[in-house]
């Protein structure tokens, strides 16, 4: 049984401290255990101008640049809305896509840009792309995401980056949990018309009661993953070697035979709610010691001498030297 609300990242390599290419088995990483829904072959499927990813159920326009310029997010959602009134290739359901469904395209194994290898895709832009999700902690921006080397991070709504259209509502990722829409100040608005993620909550809803306390774990019955309840394994900072040393010396003396690793970081996105912030965590979870930032798994393909991390104080995705002591360790397994 495959799990739900996460993909697989891609990441098919495992790389050392230095960044140096080593043999997966025994190593930790993310390419060692590849969680999450696998990509199916092909992923993708070309219907003259659009673009069907099957792990997915999304379609995309073919050409990343349809707009040509930057945009502010306004105009960006503007510029899709118009798309609809012209019946572009077609269609007039296109959506400027909500973080996770833009964050899906992206391979974690590639760059310049970050997607799968042999994608049908033209004009892509080795930059940052908006989606239509507002930053929860600071509504005058937007979350945007990087085709160059996968980075997401948000931006004040006022600036300008690329736009890419989706439709359809898809079958596997999950929604984002964002509920309200937002002007480009930042204050609240009724969601109608705006093309923004909450006015559609694309994606696949969340259960009701979602986190399950079982003992000194938590189990999420929406991706099927087992949390350590104490989010900070080490408590302190710590560098990646560590984080994964750590999570294996857990690992060998859990009496329960829990099968702990590091999370990929698709499994750490996962856990965010894009209502929320300062943590960027469903309301009512039952974690302890949340911290700012956590390791994954995953190497940055872009200098594999870093490694991939979530920012869970906002939700934003970023990397950290390898060898620094920058973030915490969670661990997780599976059920």
């Amino acid at each position: 049984m495959f799990p739900t609300g996460y993909i697989q990242t891609g990441q098919v390599t495992c790389h050392d401290e230095s960044g140096q290419e080593i043999p997966c088995q025994g190593s930790a990483q993310d390419a060692a255990f590849a969680k999450g829904i696998p990509w199916p072959s092909p992923r993708f499927v070309l219907d003259k101008n659009t673009v069907l990813d099957r792990l997915t159920g999304l379609i995309w326009t073919q050409d990343a640049n349809l707009a040509e310029f930057p945009l502010t997010w306004l105009e960006a959602l503007e510029w899709v809305r118009h798309m609809n009134g012209e019946h572009v290739l077609g269609f007039s359901d296109w959506r400027l896509p909500n973080r996770r469904e833009l964050r899906s395209l992206v391979s974690h194994q590639t760059r310049r840009p970050a997607l799968p290898t042999g994608h049908p895709f033209v004009n892509v832009f080795q930059g940052w792309y908006w989606t239509s999700t507002t930053a929860a902690i600071a509504p005058n921006h937007a979350w945007y995401v990087s085709m160059d080397g996968a980075r997401m991070f948000y931006g004040g709504k006022d600036q300008s980056f690329m736009v890419w259209p989706v439709r359809g509502m898809g079958t596997t990722l999950p929604a984002t949990g964002q509920k309200q829409c937002y002007d480009a100040h930042g204050t609240v608005i009724p969601c109608m018309r705006t093309g923004q993620d909450a006015k559609f909550q694309a994606g696949v809803p969340w259960p009701d009661s979602r986190f399950l306390l079982d003992a000194e774990s938590i189990i999420d019955q929406f991706t099927g993953l087992r949390w350590l309840r104490n989010a900070d394994l080490t408590g302190c900072a710590v560098s990646w070697p560590d984080a994964l040393a750590a999570v294996k010396s857990l690992q060998h003396a859990a009496p329960d035979g829990i099968a702990w690793r590091l999370p990929n970081i698709n499994e750490l996105e996962s856990l965010v709610d894009c209502a929320n912030h300062s943590p960027a965590l469903p309301l009512g979870h039952v974690f302890t010691s949340i911290s700012e930032a956590y390791w994954s798994s995953t190497t940055s393909m872009f200098e594999p001498d870093w490694a991939w991390a979530l920012y869970l104080d906002k939700g934003a995705i970023g990397v950290g030297q390898k060898s620094g002591r920058h973030f915490r360790a969670w661990p997780v397994a599976d059920l």
